[in-house]
């Protein structure tokens, strides 16, 4: 059994006075497809919420119209789909090349599912040196290529952290991962050996969600029942890869990022009650949790 961290919350440094936006992170979304455009434009927003310099969303030619509409903030950017959703190899063509534009990539929210969304995720996965956010339909892609190769997961071209919530993670592993906190550390820690080089941080979220990196786990303590509505997990994903924009460590973005998108729960929670709680009341309240912290 792996031990529980005693550090202290990181936190982020001062802001030099003479900072320009390429200091804080060159961020990637990519996501979306028809009927989800929601989702990506929600991590895009709680990226840059979250401190990141630029946001690019990346999501489908049909989509990108509407994800646009969100806001005036992040930057989009169109991918080739076919009538069975993205088409894998020229986007993956695309992305590889594009791999030293972006600081830090986050994969998934309403990305949707299909053989080209599986090989897309598995081959950037690989191939990407810079650290990747894996979420939602990233993480279904990810279950996907496991089955067809159980070593899917043993050479990441750099950092990862996956934000599996318990459902992902049994299709991940192919087990639930239990209830008690010894069971779903023990679980999670084991799930991150399928990475020998060191380079996976696990985030199982649900009621005081675990954060591991296979060699020491820490236990979430804030969040509420409130924020069992879609889209508060895309919310997570953009504040962790906010977070790794100004060049935290995966290890210190998951721990604090999850901190802080349970606490801005907390805050909205208190103003707005649990039962009227949506995901765009953490965005609302995220700048209330920084500055709580």
């Amino acid at each position: 059994m792996i031990d529980a961290t005693t550090e202290p919350l990181p936190t982020l440094p001062p802001r030099s006075r003479d900072g320009h936006k390429g200091d804080y992170g060159r961020v990637l979304v990519i996501g979306g497809s028809r009927g989800m455009a929601g989702a990506p434009a929600m991590t895009g927003l709680a990226t840059l919420r979250s401190g990141a310099g630029l946001v690019t969303v990346a999501t489908p030619a049909s989509t990108q119209p509407i994800v646009a509409t969100f806001s005036p903030c992040f930057m989009t950017l169109p991918l080739i789909e076919d009538d069975y959703g993205i088409a894998d190899y020229a986007n993956i063509m695309d992305l590889v090349g594009a791999r030293e534009q972006f600081d830090v990539w986050a994969i998934g929210p309403g990305l949707g599912q299909g053989d080209g969304v599986t090989e897309l995720v598995a081959q950037l996965y690989r191939e990407i040196p810079r650290p990747m956010v894996i979420d939602a339909d990233a993480l279904n892609a990810l279950a996907a290529a496991l089955k067809r190769n159980p070593q899917a997961l043993a050479k990441p071209a750099g950092p990862r952290v996956l934000t599996p919530h318990p459902g992902e993670f049994a299709r991940l592993t192919g087990a639930k991962p239990g209830s008690a906190t010894a069971e779903r550390v023990e679980a999670v820690a084991k799930f991150c050996e399928r990475d020998p080089s060191g380079q996976l941080t696990v985030i199982l979220k649900g009621h005081e969600s675990i954060v591991c990196d296979g060699k020491r786990y820490a236990v979430n303590s804030t969040g509420n029942p409130g924020m069992a509505t879609g889209g508060t997990g895309d919310c997570l994903t953009g504040i962790i890869a906010g977070l790794l924009g100004q060049q935290l460590c995966p290890w210190d973005a998951a721990r604090l990022g999850m901190h802080l998108h349970g606490l801005a729960g907390d805050l909205a929670a208190k103003q707005l009650g649990e039962v009227s709680m949506i995901a765009s009341d953490l965005l609302d309240y995220l700048s209330d949790a920084f500055k709580a912290r």
